[in-house]
């Protein structure tokens, strides 16, 4: 007898994901954002914030005293950059680049964290390659956007994120293994954060509030004008503080926010995005109401694959219907250039300059 194979193009029930997406449904999902009023948008936003930090580990998460210590020091043309590690929990390091306006103006400048996305790290944010040599022109998707806004009059906060840099996980000790596969940095611990009930999303946004509680005991900078700005990973990084810290003043998102359904879930992306049970939260439209009523600005190449510009525009209205109750529609602004996956900055610098005080 001969055994029929059996084609899951002809019959989609024989795919996992097919029954998973039945059970899709974000309209339904208990914390979405379905207030009518500013007042019940505030309650909502109290008990979703709470929810959303429990559902990421946060509120798991250890703090200690963040010890920090000067690494070095270099002049560039423009800015000061500092290197700082800082002590986010127990057994946790974080190094992170400070730039600093020079000469330094009278009144202590607003402050923006700059987060990046995947790549050799927070290096190619702030104008070095990634063996550590100065570049003097902008390179790469992230073109070198914390000297652009360092160059637009802001302090800018750039941390190596967990997982890139030199915060990757060492897998020297597979190099014995003949035949084992080296898993991303990302993977492995996105993984293993999954198995202890974390994600990689709250690693990030502790490491990111922890850095603001740094920020607050600087007296060159003001970090009650805080602002945020990141792409890519370094976007999805910015979204999520933004919806958990409320001490970011306004935000630039680049190169992520559109929605779950036709970019994450609906393509091959790392999987640092992930996190189990975020489905209750509905879309990333609904999550936006974290954020209102503050300004937020989404950056959109009409090229990028990953997060398709149909997406962005669809996220951005249903984005703009939840700032609506708070009255603050026109908050959400978007940039939509010519380009792929990649940050654009022509109306980001000048966004947060607007908002926190510069302009």
């Amino acid at each position: 007898m001969t055994t029929k194979i059996l084609d899951p193009r002809h019959d989609r029930r024989l795919q996992p994901a097919f029954a998973l997406w039945k059970r899709y449904r974000p309209a339904d999902a208990p914390h979405a954002f379905r207030a009518s009023t500013p007042e019940k948008a505030r309650a909502w936003q109290h008990a979703t914030r709470r929810a959303l930090a429990e559902t990421l580990g946060l509120t798991r998460m250890q703090s200690t005293a963040l010890n920090p210590r000067l690494i070095e020091r270099v002049r560039r043309p423009g800015y000061v950059r500092e290197k700082v590690l800082l002590r986010t929990g127990p057994d946790t390091l974080m190094p992170v680049y400070l730039l600093l306006p020079d000469p330094a103006p009278q009144r202590p400048p607003p402050v923006v964290l700059a987060f990046h996305g995947h790549g050799y790290g927070v290096k190619d944010i702030v104008g070095l390659w990634e063996d550590g040599a100065e570049r003097s022109m902008p390179d790469g998707y992230h073109q070198d956007f914390a000297v652009a806004l360092c160059r637009a009059g802001c302090a800018v906060a750039a941390p190596e994120i967990s997982c890139f840099g030199e915060r990757q996980t060492d897998f020297s000790y597979l190099n014995t293994r003949i035949g084992q596969p080296v898993p991303t940095t990302c993977t492995h611990a996105a993984m293993l954060a999954f198995h202890l009930g974390l994600t990689v999303i709250g690693l990030r946004v502790h490491d990111g509030m922890r850095l603001v509680d740094y920020l607050n005991t600087r007296r060159d900078m003001d970090a009650a004008r805080l602002g945020a700005m990141g792409i890519s990973g370094g976007g999805m990084h910015t979204f999520f503080s933004a919806c958990l810290d409320t001490r970011i003043r306004a935000c630039v998102v680049s190169g992520y926010f559109s929605t779950f359904r036709d970019s994450i879930l609906g393509m091959s992306h790392c999987a640092c995005n992930f996190a189990p049970g975020l489905a209750a939260f509905g879309e990333m439209s609904d999550l936006a109401g974290l954020i209102a009523p503050r300004p937020m600005l989404v950056e959109a190449g009409t090229y990028d694959s990953i997060f398709p510009l149909r997406a962005v525009r669809a996220g951005v209205r249903a984005a703009r219907r939840v700032y609506g109750v708070f009255g603050a529609a026109d908050r959400i602004e978007t940039d939509y250039f010519e380009g792929r996956h990649r940050i654009s900055g022509r109306k980001a610098y000048g966004f947060l300059s607007r908002h926190l005080g510069l302009r």
